[in-house]
């Protein structure tokens, strides 16, 4: 026979009954959330305004996402909660931007007054670590260009050989059309190659590149008889 629901009259057994219920209500909410991977939060103001409060997260979190479904529907108004979160993002984002400009100023040798000797000192070291990667990768990349001639240098002159031979081949210097288209291709390449990379490369790499200039006007020297 089940019991009928109503208020106890007797305030100490009300009092008991209250915390007894109160704890076997939190339990099965948190039992709740945990089978049913939910989010519950359960709020209790007992007969005398003392707040109890359970919740899987946070109360507050569930209060300000029950505010935003108010009517049964996801409101595009975003909560306090929200709103200050972004506010605090805002800053700290603006607050690296301003940090970051400063740097890259110092960096360029502005807005030094604000340093002390530790700081200058700290960002000399950090100017003169970058200027050495600079100045590596400079040299790195003009050390791949003048590979990059004298490789060119040698496939010329392997032609230019190649061709040499086939024209002693040729009784009496007569060479038919097929060794003067070659030849006439031959010219045209090694004058392509000097133009468009030795000029660009001549001043950084003078001393590397002797060599092959020397190659390649013996090359370019090549006429039809």
């Amino acid at each position: 026979m089940k019991i009928k629901i109503r208020k106890i009259d007797y305030l100490p057994a009300r009092q008991v009954t209250f915390s007894k219920r109160r704890r076997g209500i939190f339990k099965k909410a948190g039992e709740l959330s945990i089978l049913c991977e939910s989010e519950v939060a359960v709020i209790i103001f007992s007969q005398t305004g003392k707040l109890f409060d359970f919740s899987s997260s946070s109360t507050k979190d569930v209060i300000a996402r029950y505010n935003s479904h108010i009517g049964g529907e996801k409101s595009d108004q975003p909560t306090i909660h929200q709103l200050q979160l972004e506010k605090e993002n805002n800053i700290r984002l603006r607050k690296e931007l301003e940090d970051k400009s400063c740097k890259l100023r110092q960096m360029k040798g502005v807005d030094l007054e604000d340093l002390d000797l530790d700081e200058l000192q700290k960002l000399e070291k950090l100017v003169e670590a970058s200027l050495g990667r600079v100045i590596q990768t400079k040299e790195e990349k003009i050390m791949s260009e003048v590979m990059a001639l004298e490789k060119k240098g040698a496939e010329l002159i392997e032609a230019n050989n190649q061709l040499s031979h086939r024209m002693v081949m040729y009784p009496r210097g007569d060479i038919g059309p097929e060794a003067i288209l070659e030849l006439e291709n031959l010219n045209n390449i090694g004058e392509e190659s000097v133009t468009s990379e030795s000029t660009t490369n001549v001043t950084t790499c003078s001393n590397s590149s002797l060599s092959l200039e020397d190659d390649c006007s013996d090359i370019l020297s090549l006429k039809l008889g």
